[in-house]
């Protein structure tokens, strides 16, 4: 049997397998185009059409064109060297400007001046509306700018300037005009560019002398206020570099001040040794030598004496005056030898000490001063740099002075010539061009539909992107014909819904369940005329079926079937407590099954269907029937569908093709599952013509052998 199930329908959605999403959404984007093939066919017509129009009614515009070499000129007139990647930037922002050069108003009003355009009678009759009618200088500008194209030459230095114009001589005269006076104000600024580098040099000169006048007197006032005196300067060069150094004369005097210090150091360091080992010059050591010597022989006289004469013997008395005279002499000496020494080596230790404050003093400024030093080098080397900068100006300058025009850089290779035939317009690029513009609004026109259309087209769409079975497939058909169509067995509505209740009887393992929930997102999907017909095949099979009307709040399935209920029967009656369960019961004898409607409306209906009468009354009416099923009203913005799921076994959603968005669906179903409903499946509803392309509408048959695959039937949309 077509669309059987399996026992447990809480399936999750349908795994593609190896289909990748890419393969699906193409497949989804093919069966919308096949679906609008006709508005295809007429956007596509339409564009083919629109371009035959175009091109009948297009004015013949002739092309003529000249060609221009350019040739990169060096403009570097401060002789710095650029590297190969700014050269190549420089090249290409040259280019740049030339064409855009040539594509300026500037150009398009020298034009207009020289070839007097505004007077021209040619002209005015290729471009005015009036030809009687003087145009203004900004028209005619405006016109040659909307009428001439710059293209350059790929891998070359050449450049295309092209005119369009109704006059084929018009379209030579004026792009030959063009390239002739795009030469001419090249060539006037080419060498005329020599006064604009010397005035530029000349201001940067100027400015140049006066920001080394000024580095020059900051480092002057800077020396001045830190008192750095320089003495001498000396400069040693090699082959690519130079340095120079500088000399201050605190460095100078710290110097000599400190070589007299050692020397004064070390003349009081041999005064301190003399000193200690009281020594004395060779004259001083001779002199004391002869007096030792002296005193010898006289101390050797006076005892030989002594021992001849006694005593008191006047040349012993005189010798004895002799060798004490002598002595005395020898000690005199000697204390004048100290006195000499401890005076050198005073006056050497006092020379030693007034070099040390000295050079103290000295080295103390010199330390102050070398912080100032550092910024002191800064300050120079910035008039160094300035100095440089200004004299190498100063040579360009003199060079430019001595230079003088030359030949242009730009030529005419080819001047422009009348064409023979028009370029525009073209029947076959027109064509090609609608059409494939046709073809890209045919292409968005199916895109935007297929993206903005989330109704369900593909059943398929009911498992794989709700993970909802699918229980049955249900074909439109006219309102004034549904009864018939129901009626009658071997119609496509009947054998529909034969397989949905064929479907409901494998749901579980004992068959059917007992109750079961009919609901659906909105009114009007076909609930009513679906729960009509599930009752009629249940029916037909020989069970006990019971139809329970629950929409509490219309009465679409009583008005259907044409069976209105009392003031005192219904579903509501019955749920309020009043009267017997079966006397409100409801024979449908042409359809074969019973019906329970809904009775008076009242004011809480879903307060009526939130008790557990419900429940119970579903379970009372299961011991006398095989199959009950409950006409639910719709999910979204009510709670009623929600509280009857809980007193059925399960429920089925019924979708409506071609108009209820899969997201609306998507949140009932979501509601549903949160108030713990077991949704068994759901049934498609008003498949047409613009499900075909998916497999499914009119025509598509269910293979018994009564030949429906092969009949179409246009049946007006319900």
């Amino acid at each position: 049997m077509a669309n059987a199930l399996p026992y447990d329908t809480e399936l999750e959605p349908v795994d593609e397998g190896e289909e990748k999403p890419g393969i699906l959404a193409m497949e989804r984007y093919w069966r919308q185009a096949v679906n609008s093939r006709v508005w295809i066919a007429a956007i596509l017509a339409a564009g083919l059409v629109l371009g035959l129009l175009v091109t009948l009614l297009s004015t013949p515009l002739y092309q003529s064109t000249a060609v221009i070499e350019i040739s990169r000129v060096s403009s570097n007139v401060t002789n710095i060297d650029q590297t190969e990647i700014e050269e190549l930037q420089a090249d290409e922002q040259y280019f740049q400007t030339q064409y855009e050069l040539l594509g300026s108003r500037f150009l398009a009003e020298a034009v207009v001046d020289a070839g007097n355009l505004t007077a021209s009678e040619e002209f005015r009759n290729a471009f005015a509306g009036d030809p009687d009618v003087p145009l203004k200088r900004n028209e005619a500008v405006k016109i040659l700018l909307e009428n001439v194209s710059i293209q350059p030459v790929r891998m070359s230095n050449l450049v295309n300037v092209n005119f369009s114009s109704p006059n084929r001589a018009l379209s030579s005269d004026i792009a030959n005009l063009w390239a002739e006076q795009f030469l001419a104000a090249n060539y006037e600024k080419r060498f005329g560019a020599n006064i604009d580098a010397r005035r530029y040099l000349r201001d940067q000169i100027a400015e140049l002398r006066e920001r080394l006048a000024q580095s020059e007197k900051e480092l002057v006032d800077y020396a001045n206020a830190n008192q750095i005196v320089i003495i001498d300067a000396a400069s040693s060069s090699n082959d690519d570099s130079s340095s120079s150094t500088a000399r201050s004369l605190i460095g100078d005097s710290l110097t000599t001040l400190n070589a007299a210090l050692a020397q004064a150091t070390a003349k009081r360091i041999a005064a301190q040794s003399a000193l200690q080992a009281r020594s004395t010059s060779n004259e001083t050591r001779s002199a004391s030598s002869q007096l030792q010597n002296a005193l010898a022989a006289a101390e050797a006289k006076l005892a030989s004496l002594q021992a001849n004469f006694g005593p008191d013997y006047p040349e012993v008395q005189a010798a004895r005056s002799e060798v004490e005279a002598m002595r005395e002499a020898i000690s005199s000496s000697r204390g004048r030898d100290m006195s000499a020494l401890e005076a050198a080596y005073r006056q050497a230790r006092g020379e030693e000490s007034a070099l040390q404050a000295q050079v103290q003093q000295i080295q103390d400024r010199f330390l102050s001063q070398q912080g100032g030093g550092i910024q002191y080098g800064i300050l120079k080397r910035e008039v160094d740099t300035n100095r440089q900068l200004y004299d190498a100006l100063l040579q360009r300058s003199k060079e430019l002075e001595a230079a003088g025009a030359g030949k242009n850089n730009m030529t005419l290779v080819q001047p422009a010539l009348p064409a023979e035939e028009p370029y525009r317009p073209s029947l076959i690029l027109n064509l090609a061009l609608s059409l494939l513009a046709a073809g890209a609004v045919a292409a968005a026109f199916v895109f935007l539909r297929e993206t903005m259309d989330q109704t369900v087209r593909d059943p398929n769409d009911v498992q794989r992107l709700l993970g909802v079975p699918t229980l049955g497939l249900i074909p439109r058909v006219n309102e004034n014909d549904i009864l018939e169509e129901l009626h009658r067995r071997s119609s496509e509505l009947s054998e529909a819904y034969v397989a949905v209740r064929s479907n409901i009887s494998f749901l579980t393992p004992s068959g059917a369940p007992k109750s079961l929930m009919l609901t659906s997102t909105r009114p009007n999907e076909g609930k009513s005329l679906t729960s009509v017909a599930i009752c009629r095949s249940f029916a037909q099979l020989g069970k006990r079926t019971l139809l329970i009307d629950a929409d509490l709040r219309n009465t679409a399935l009583a008005d259907f079937l044409g069976k209105q209920a009392t003031a005192d029967t219904g579903l509501s009656s019955l749920l309020a407590g009043r009267g017997e369960s079966l006397s409100h019961v409801i024979p449908i004898e042409e359809h074969g099954f019973d019906l329970i409607p809904s009775g008076a409306t009242p004011p809480n209906p879903a307060d009526l269907l939130a008790s557990d009468a419900l429940a119970r009354l579903i379970r009372e009416f299961e011991q006398s029937y095989d199959f009950i099923l409950v006409d639910g009203p719709p999910v979204l913005g009510l709670a009623d569908a929600l509280e009857i799921s809980t007193a059925v076994e399960g429920a089925i959603y019924v979708i409506e093709s071609n108009d209820v968005k899969i997201r609306a669906i998507d949140n009932a179903l979501r509601r549903l599952r949160s108030a713990n409903a077991k949704i068994y499946g759901a049934i498609v509803t008003k498949l047409d013509a613009r499900n075909s392309a998916y497999g499914y509408g009119y025509g598509y048959g269910y293979g018994y052998g009564y030949g429906d695959s092969d009949r179409e039937t246009n049946a007006p949309a319900s």
